[in-house]
């Protein structure tokens, strides 16, 4: 990349914070070294959950045992309607339900809706496809409306950040292909590595000095052992036929920007209604960065404000079917 870049002020002052920190980064860290570091800057970097009428622990049965799983929602009790299944991100090796509950509590709160943030396996210890199949049967067991949810829900909205947004953009393709009890009405994946298939330009534009660099990404890449040749490991190869309505963000400083906006691109060819949203001058991360980066606020502020007319717009089209089919 020959032009100079945009970063935003506060960006730029964060990243010379990170630059200039001693120590190891991520990549030459042990898994469990790298996991600690990530939840102790979570109070640094990001707000806190704040006020919320339900935060609860839950368990959901997956193929290897139990899914450990937390419920945010803005009321106690609530009418039948759509619910989120969030999966975290972290590069398929790092990052919990604790990590992103902020950002989860905010989804509650703005969107008005049950979100259930699941803990799918990690890797090195339990590599692809096992982050996969805990996401697919966590989307499965919310679609299910069980009692331990308390919620009668009508459709799935499926999200996730990072890693977790290829894992929002698999487990839509798995219940497209295979249906669960309610439809997947709206995916809304953020900055996801949608295609590890291939090489695009931002990958060696952004490889160091914004955050998550192509060490840390080739690290996580090695320890996941995804087939890239297999949709469930590089959704992009996949056919994106029949996939939902798509609200997708990116970061234009971010190594992986361009598998987002190739995602968007491929769903827009193959007649899938998308919103595309790009945060300029940010950094991947930045949802979970709101403290570090107070300008990350209005990002989340406008991508849940689209998330939430495409929630609407889709419970709309549901409803008229339902009608028509009456």
């Amino acid at each position: 990349m020959t032009d100079t870049p945009f970063v935003r002020p506060d960006v730029r002052g964060f990243l010379d914070y990170l630059n200039a920190m001693p120590g190891p980064r991520t990549h030459q860290m042990t898994p469990e070294a790298a996991r600690q570091v990530y939840v102790a800057m979570k109070d640094v970097a990001d707000l806190p959950v704040g006020e919320l009428a339900l935060i609860r622990d839950v368990s959901i049965p997956g193929p290897a045992g139990a899914i450990p799983a937390r419920l945010f929602d803005a009321r106690e009790t609530r009418e039948p309607g759509p619910a989120m299944v969030f999966y975290h991100g972290g590069g398929f090796v790092i990052g919990t339900i604790d990590t992103h509950a902020s950002f989860c509590a905010e989804m509650a709160r703005v969107l008005d809706m049950p979100v259930v943030s699941v803990e799918y396996r990690l890797a090195p210890e339990h590599r692809w496809p096992a982050a996969p199949d805990d996401c697919e049967a966590a989307a499965r067991w919310v679609a299910g409306s069980p009692a331990e949810l308390g919620r009668t829900v009508t459709g799935l909205v499926l999200c996730g950040d990072s890693a977790g947004g290829t894992l929002a953009i698999v487990a839509a393709m798995d219940l497209r292909d295979r249906p669960a009890k309610v439809p997947v009405i709206v995916q809304a994946p953020i900055y996801p590595a949608a295609d590890t298939s291939k090489s695009y330009p931002s990958f060696d534009a952004f490889a160091d000095g914004f955050l998550l660099t192509r060490d840390t990404m080739l690290w996580f890449a090695d320890a996941y052992a995804a087939d890239v040749a297999n949709s469930r490991g590089s959704p992009l190869i996949g056919r994106m036929e029949g996939l939902p309505p798509a609200v997708i963000v990116t970061a234009s400083l971010d190594p992986i920007r361009d598998q987002g906006r190739a995602y968007a691109a491929a769903l827009v060819q193959a007649g899938v209604p998308v919103v595309f949203r790009e945060a300029a001058g940010n950094v991947h991360g930045f949802v979970t960065l709101r403290k570090a980066i107070p300008s990350s606020a209005g990002d989340v502020a406008g991508y849940l404000a689209a998330l939430k007319d495409a929630i609407v717009e889709a419970e709309g089209a549901r409803v008229m079917a339902q009608a028509a089919a009456a």
